[in-house]
């Protein structure tokens, strides 16, 4: 069973990998510490793919998953298991470094960084658009407590999912 982080995906022989088949695009796991975590490169997604990459590991590393001085694969390990060019994964990196998700050391490899402040950054981040999305809800006659309702929905799927 692989973690994901967001849900979980059987691949028992019982259920002949159901779960696993609807998803579109290519999936490889990798092992980083004691778990294993999915990244998923959709090809039909009209983003690059080190776009995907990014967007993943800035996932798994805001939830928590991947812990601070984690060390990342190594680009020609990532590119061999992705089966995709090691420059596109360098991309990612490269990108992800700019951002303050990972830190590099020479001869050594890539490392997840102190996430804190990403963390503070990306609360703000949906607190505004959660302000935006308010105003344009009062703006359409929506009621405080129909917001509130549906917020608190949103809190039980997330429940069910995890």
């Amino acid at each position: 069973m692989y973690n994901d982080c967001t849900k979980t995906i059987s691949t028992d022989n019982t259920n002949n990998n159901s779960d696993v088949n609807h998803w579109i695009g290519f999936i490889v796991h990798y092992l980083l510490g004691k778990e294993k975590h999915l990244i998923i490169l959709d090809y039909k997604d009209s983003r690059p793919i080190y776009e995907q990459i990014v967007a993943r590991f800035q996932d798994l590393i805001l939830k928590g998953a991947l812990e601070v001085d984690t060390q990342l694969p190594s680009v020609r390990n990532l590119a061999m298991e992705l089966s995709i060019n090691p420059n596109t994964i360098q991309r990612a990196y490269t990108e992800l470094e700019r951002q303050g998700f990972i830190y590099s050391i020479k001869g050594r490899g890539n490392f997840i960084a102190a996430n804190e402040h990403l963390k503070k950054e990306k609360r703000e981040e949906i607190f505004r658009s959660i302000l935006k999305l308010v105003k344009e809800a009062r703006g359409i006659g929506i009621k405080e407590d129909e917001l509130i309702h549906k917020i608190a929905e949103g809190y039980k799927e997330d429940r069910v999912d995890d």
